[in-house]
């Protein structure tokens, strides 16, 4: 199979699966490798279950003793009260160790989770991260996680006092009387023939509207958060504050369905097994089988203190319900991201010859219907800058993203150096070619770190000197720890002082091949002619490809690039294709013509600057 036919084989990130089917798996996947703490939390409640009746079974056995005609014999009541402390301890202490180990291979599994979940996010192609919103990954990360702690911590253990408990007790009870036991089920029979209801297609429907609805308000929140500098300043404040509303009433709205639809079958389930209702009618039979002579009286006793007990496994059912299919849901979602397959990397890595960048009819769709890139033919020589334009969803960035191998093509190929990028290692192809973005995120480290992130054994002087000709290190000095100051603590940099820290990085890096996606666009006029002088005085023999905006990078250019509805439409010398007065003149037109009215195209252009 040949690197086309695998990466067509392979291409898609994620195989969609069935909810249910996914949530079963995953929960069997998730305690697959605690299984043994798991049976150690399920044998302590157990024990510490059966010994917690012992307390009820001396009440009982003591009033039946204080109840029956004759002496009292002073040694049984005696062992009974010392059985039922004992039972009593014995519960406390076994409860206590199955919840303290509950907990704590609760903490292992959510380390787990979290663990595979950051290795797996840093491994997945850059293309499947950028196509998720933030929102949506930190739920992932954090609510879901979370979510699973009902399932480890607590489940297990009121699962195993709601059955193991009344199943002996149940066993108790027919010794006593078989009749009254079965009188004393019928709150259990209503309740249980109620779970049905919970189960119904549009309950499932309504469940999955109000966990998307919480998932919509927690992308909103984090968009809104985030981009709440740049929301103020243009004055979209009112705007953004209306769209989190407005995701906060279509959860109100789907909560309040979601309310309506199990009140009813809720309400019925409280009502047959509260307590009032089970008293009742275990008082009405009991009295009825006194009354006609078939049962003593002292024998209603034990079914006033254990037949409370035989409503508990449906009153667990119904109470945990929700926290159980929570948790399915969230581990289901867990599983969605541990399954996103990270691009396939080399059996035999091969190495490039040069850093000669081809495109050989490449394709590319996110969807089978329709493709974003069609037939791109394009090469890059080394010591040459080549400069992408084109109108707003071209498919620009997609283009330079193929370089960097954020994605595969659909067909066919990106070589560097006569080499496919599918037979290069990621390490290997990381430190050939590196990739500086419009939206920078900076870490939250040290100036230096963040500088020296692809050379992190990199020499001050080295990194200053990128620094330098980044146009950043006078501005770090100022900073109350220079060099050594935490972005986010102490080192508060604008957008084009964060964009001029990721240029940096890439300078220093020292890559050959280098992929700007507008990386000075939020950049002064001075910094940006400072960062062109850089990239001018390194050029030498790299290859450069640039996303390109402003008639600066554009007149810098050795070769332009239109692109138009995922096609090359034209290509050539700047000049050249200003003079044949076809889309790029046109391009330059319009942005000539936005400057001569005064309005600043990302940033502003040169009146001098003139194609070659």
């Amino acid at each position: 199979m040949n690197a086309v036919d695998s990466v067509e084989a392979g291409k898609r990130y994620g195989p969609p699966s069935d909810a249910d089917s996914a949530s079963e798996q995953s929960m069997a996947s998730l305690l697959r490798p605690h299984v043994r703490s798991f049976a150690a939390v399920m044998i302590l409640q157990v024990v510490g279950a059966l010994a917690g009746l012992a307390p009820l079974l001396a009440v009982v056995e003591l009033g039946r003793a204080l109840l029956s005609p004759g002496p009292i014999d002073q040694g049984h009541v005696w062992t009974v009260v010392i059985g039922g402390a004992a039972g009593l301890f014995v519960r406390l202490l076994f409860t206590a160790a199955s919840s303290g180990l509950g907990h704590v291979l609760d903490s292992r599994v959510q380390l787990s989770f979290r663990r595979q979940l950051a290795a797996r996010l840093g491994r997945v192609p850059m293309g499947w991260l950028s196509q998720r919103r933030t929102g949506e990954l930190a739920k992932v990360v954090g609510e879901d996680v979370s979510a699973v702690h009902p399932f480890i911590a607590h489940a297990p253990g009121e699962l195993v006092s709601a059955f193991v408990v009344p199943l002996v007790s149940l066993v108790y009870l027919f010794t006593v009387d078989w009749r009254l036991t079965l009188i004393t089920l019928i709150p259990v029979v209503l309740a249980i023939a109620q779970v049905p209801l919970l189960m119904l297609p549009a309950r499932t429907r309504e469940q999955q509207e109000f966990d998307a609805a919480m998932g919509r308000i927690a992308s909103s929140v984090v968009e809104f958060v985030q981009g709440i500098s740049v929301i103020k300043a243009f004055g979209g404040s009112e705007r953004a504050h209306r769209k989190f509303l407005t995701a906060v009433d279509d959860f109100v709205g789907t909560f309040l369905r979601w309310v309506r639809g199990m009140s009813v079958v809720a309400a019925g389930m409280q009502l047959a097994l509260s307590p009032p209702f089970v008293l009742l009618v275990v008082l009405v039979g009991g009295a009825a089988l006194i009354a006609s002579g078939g049962m003593a009286p002292a024998d209603l006793l034990p079914f006033l203190l254990l037949g409370l007990g035989l409503t508990a496994p449906v009153a667990a059912l119904g109470h945990g319900f929700d926290d159980m299919q929570a948790a399915g849901r969230a581990v289901g979602r867990i599983k969605e991201v541990l399954e996103v397959q990270p691009l396939p990397e080399p059996a035999r890595p091969a190495a490039p010859r040069g850093h000669r960048v081809e495109l050989r009819d490449v394709r590319f769709s996110y969807e089978d219907d329709h493709e974003v890139l069609r037939g791109i033919d394009l090469v890059l020589e080394p010591g040459t800058v080549t400069a992408v334009v084109g109108p707003s969803g071209s498919g620009k960035s997609t283009l330079v993203q193929l370089l960097p191998r954020f994605f595969d093509p659909t067909h066919g190929s990106v070589t560097l150096g006569g080499v496919d990028l599918r037979e290069i290692g990621s390490r290997e192809l990381y430190r050939l070619v590196s990739f500086v973005f419009q939206d920078v995120r900076l870490l939250r480290a040290s100036v230096a770190d963040n500088i020296a992130l692809a050379v992190p054994h990199a020499d001050r002087e080295d990194v200053i000197r990128a620094a330098r000709l980044a146009n950043i290190h006078e501005r770090i000095l100022e900073l109350p720890r220079g060099y050594d100051s935490v972005i986010g603590e102490d080192a508060r940099l604008s957008g084009g002082e964060a964009q001029r820290i990721s240029i940096a990085r890439a300078l220093l890096a020292d890559a050959p091949v280098l992929v700007l996606d507008e990386a000075t666009s939020f950049a002064d006029p001075q910094t940006e002619q400072a960062v062109r002088r850089a990239l001018a005085t390194l050029r030498g023999d790299r290859t450069i490809l640039v996303i390109a905006h402003r008639l600066e990078t554009v007149a810098d250019a050795d070769t332009v690039v239109v692109l138009e509805s995922g096609s090359i439409v034209e290509r050539g010398k700047p000049g050249e294709l200003l003079r044949q007065n076809g889309k790029f003149a046109a391009f330059w037109q319009s942005h000539r013509s936005a400057i001569a009215d005064g309005v600043e195209v990302h940033g502003g252009v040169r009146q001098g600057d003139e194609p070659r």
